[in-house]
């Protein structure tokens, strides 16, 4: 069945990619007014017209803007929903020893499957790498269920195990969509609104979760809160088959998508190498990628499950994500400001990371201080709940938490997406980023289940932050240039420029929701 499909988009690409050079050598460029995109486009006319819902212009199907915001709502309902879970601390059960287990499970594959997925994306197509990636999230979130009535812990670290190999395939793709389709300038915005539409997933579950509790003062979820989210991942799962192929791509400017015409299994393997060869100043990047999941641990275990009771910690979850969409918000616009150079933008952004990891961190220090893991493993200790004084300060260091959190990643890919255009390229970037990431989220709950104290747990999360800011600062301040030139795109591809430059005659069309417009035929 997989190796069907495969071939099918293999051949499927093939097709669409000998009608773009067709189109490129014969046809002539027509222009349709209305919908403000080339006529003569690879794929069925349909797939490129907007739909008009009075004020409401919908992007066509097979826009960069349409692409972006589908994957961020299939991201909504797989790993979104896992994040509502995960947020609850310890899997919305109350041994959290099992669950950090499933975890350690989950992030060892995702840190080894994800780390090659470029190559495996590259050569059997997003599409089905997006499709089999999906599947894991609803498995694992039915073993919670299980688990919570028989402890049957082999099969919840099991599904834990083939979730983090699902998880590689979907985020290499996701990786792929969101820093290679969008234009040079809309990177930041685009960016941002996926990782605001993906954390409105976990908020949504989230309360979905605070619903279902909201008058429970125990330390695990009810069925119903499972039964939701298993619903709701599945049809993230089959909502993930009906991405676009590539190759059908088509920017406002009338540009094609950077990506192999013909890939085999040889080629992307090579290419995982020869990208560390060209590209060898990403190593840079590893620490920085290495703490963007590591804190998760520490927050939602040492903090979150630790002191709250469930309905607080559903309730702080539910704050944490919002954060999360602030501050991709404010982070993402930000990089995309006109006012200054890419250069600076990229520079100003290391700064500002480094301030909020030593404000937010530092305040952090200062709530540790009041309670220990011997406090909270007491019989006789009782978790906070929201109607107890003394809870404002730590729930606004949460948001705080999950504010940061939003920042690091989105620079992250923007930092990744400045350094090239190159589709091929990238998927291999955000293998390199998830497999990364996902050793840390193996390592940090390794090192949980040894009970270290929750002082050293922080202070190994501070320590690794701000030391990976100043390992990134060479790439940041010598490699982030004004612009990447076509011709350095192309290098890694057997692609020519006729199959990705604009059609002559193409007109800007204005991309309505990602903050852009036309003015005077330019898009701003």
């Amino acid at each position: 069945m997989g190796s069907h499909s495969s071939m099918s988009d293999q051949v499927d690409e093939k097709m669409a990619t000998e009608m773009s050079q067709a189109q490129h050598t014969d046809a002539p460029a027509t222009v349709d007014q209305e919908h403000g995109v080339v006529a003569s486009t690879i794929g069925p006319a349909w797939m490129y017209k907007r739909i008009r819902l009075g004020f409401v212009s919908i992007p066509g199907y097979a826009s960069p803007e349409f692409q972006i915001i589908f994957i961020a709502f299939v991201c909504f309902l797989c790993p979104g929903m896992f994040n509502a879970v995960n947020g609850l601390g310890a899997g919305g059960v109350a041994n959290a020893h099992d669950i950090n287990r499933a975890n350690i499970g989950v992030y060892a594959t995702f840190s080894v499957v994800g780390f090659f997925a470029g190559s495996i994306a590259n050569t059997i197509g997003l599409r089905l790498t997006l499709g089999i990636g999906g599947f894991g999230y609803c498995l694992y979130i039915a073993a919670l269920l299980c688990y919570k009535h028989t402890y049957n812990a082999g099969f919840l670290i099991f599904s834990g195990c083939l979730l983090g190999a699902c998880a590689g395939l979907l985020w290499c793709a996701q990786g792929a969509v969101m820093m290679a389709y969008p234009p040079e300038r809309s990177k930041g915005r685009y960016i941002s609104w996926f990782w605001m539409i993906f954390n409105l997933g976990a908020v949504i579950g989230d309360l979905v979760s605070l619903g279902e509790n909201f008058h429970s003062k125990a330390s695990t979820v009810n069925d119903g809160t499972y039964v939701a989210f298993i619903v709701l991942t599945a049809a993230g799962f089959i909502l993930s088959g009906f991405l676009c192929n590539p190759l059908y791509v088509q920017r406002s400017d009338g540009s094609h998508i950077i990506m192999m015409k013909n890939p085999t299994w040889k080629s992307e393997l090579l290419g995982l190498v020869q990208t560390l060869k060209t590209d060898y100043y990403i190593i840079l990047l590893f620490p920085f990628f290495l703490a963007s999941n590591w804190f998760y641990t520490y927050q939602f275990q040492d903090i979150n499950a630790a002191r709250f009771n469930i309905r607080t910690r559903a309730l702080n979850s539910v704050l944490y994500y919002i954060s999360q969409i602030l501050g991709a918000w404010v982070f993402g616009f930000s990089l995309d400001t006109k006012r200054f150079s890419r250069p600076v933008r990229a520079k100003a952004c290391l700064v500002a990371l480094f301030i909020l990891t030593m404000v937010i961190w530092g305040g952090g220090y200062k709530f540790q201080t009041t309670y220990t893991r011997a406090q909270v493993s007491a019989t006789d200790f009782v978790p906070m709940d929201w109607t107890d004084s003394g809870y404002v300060g730590p729930v606004f260091l949460y948001m705080f938490y999950g504010f940061f959190d939003a920042c690091w990643q989105t620079a992250a890919y923007w930092l990744m997406g400045s350094l090239t255009n190159n589709g091929r390229k990238l998927a291999n970037f955000a293998g390199f980023y998830k497999g990364i990431q996902s050793a840390g989220g193996a390592i940090a709950p390794a090192i949980d289940t040894t009970k270290p104290t929750f002082m050293s747990e922080f202070a190994t999360n501070w320590g690794l932050l701000a030391a990976s800011l100043v390992i990134a600062s060479p790439l940041v301040w010598w490699k982030v240039k004004e612009t990447t030139s076509l011709e350095e795109d192309l290098k890694f591809t057997d692609e020519t420029k006729q199959d990705v430059l604009p059609v002559p005659g193409a007109v800007a069309a204005a991309e309505v929701g990602m903050g852009e417009k036309v003015v005077d035929g330019v898009i701003h």
